[in-house]
């Protein structure tokens, strides 16, 4: 071969994988890699937020708007996301409302999974939403299986978000029920409430598809828990390099509200990054190469070599 030509790059495969929790609780997980997943530059959790499952917000295929999923891989990482406990393709007939700590519970079956399979290294973990607090959680209650975490649309006290206040108003009607009714209108609702026009229609509605041909229901615990019970993890806990990513539009949370919580993070290797034209899912707005260019900066940032 030409010293000057590149080998082709390998193809993307994706791979069904399942795996079991406590109480003989069935999550479904969703993989996707170039080549040999041994020769990964790192492994990625993806983790879900409230209205979703795992593969409608992460392997969205629009042509022309890869994938988060297919872009990471095609930069050399294993990918993974895991559908929590009641959505998606997982064990949904459980009598729970699936609250964050089950969620973050989800995430260390699923990266107990992924390191016996593919090796014992730390994840990269992104967490979007209440995903966010999911992922953030598990990252507190088991640093030493988090290389990196990511937290987009994140929340901490919930004060000064317009969206929380809105959605506190029916928190009476959450508390009534374990799930409650998902729609292809209500997934375009969510692109609607903050800045109309940041993400392209043929996306939302591919999204709402994908969204709506796994679930017609989703659990309410992360609603009723974002409502009622923030804040529900500890920055001073959270121990592991983190970065704070926050969509210009995004009303899930105040500037203030994300700035206390950063100044708290202990752990001197940390970033605060805000993505311009960006309301609340970033994986599906017309800006999502600055999501991704951002979170890869993050994902590929050396180690330092002085810690003192």
């Amino acid at each position: 071969m030409n010293q000057m030509t590149k080998p082709p790059a390998a193809a993307i495969k994706g791979e069904d994988h399942w795996t079991t929790k406590e109480g003989g609780v069935k999550l479904f997980m969703f993989e996707k890699v170039a080549g040999d997943p041994a020769k990964s530059i790192g492994t990625i959790l993806f983790v879900h937020g409230s209205s979703m499952a795992g593969q409608p917000t992460f392997d969205l295929q629009v042509p022309g708007h890869p994938s988060g999923m297919d872009y990471f891989a095609g930069l050399g990482y294993d990918c993974w996301s895991v559908d929590m406990e009641g959505y998606g393709r997982s064990t949904k007939d459980r009598d729970n409302n699936a609250p964050i700590s089950q969620g973050a519970d989800d995430c260390y079956a699923a990266a107990q999974y992924i390191q016996k399979l593919r090796g014992a290294r730390p994840l990269m973990v992104y967490g979007i939403s209440s995903g966010a607090l999911r992922a953030a959680m598990f990252a507190q209650r088991h640093p030493e299986m988090v290389a990196r975490l990511a937290l987009d649309a994140f929340v901490w006290t919930g004060e000064g978000s317009p969206t929380l206040t809105e959605r506190r108003k029916k928190l009476p009607e959450f508390l009534t029920k374990n799930r409650r009714p998902m729609s292809k209108a209500f997934i375009h609702s969510v692109f609607d409430r903050d800045h109309p026009d940041t993400a392209d229609r043929t996306v939302i509605e591919a999204f709402a598809e994908a969204v709506v041909a796994l679930d017609d229901s989703v659990p309410t615990g992360t609603y009723v828990d974002m409502c009622s019970k923030l804040p529900v993890v500890d920055p001073e806990k959270i121990t592991v390099p983190t970065i704070i990513m926050r969509g210009q539009h995004d009303g899930i949370a105040s500037m203030e509200d994300l700035l206390a919580f950063f100044a708290k993070l202990p752990n001197p290797d940390k970033q605060f990054a805000v993505m311009p034209g960006i309301s609340h899912a970033s994986f599906q707005q017309k800006n999502y190469m600055v999501v991704y260019h951002i979170l890869a900066s993050f994902y590929g940032q050396p180690e330092p070599v002085y810690k003192g």
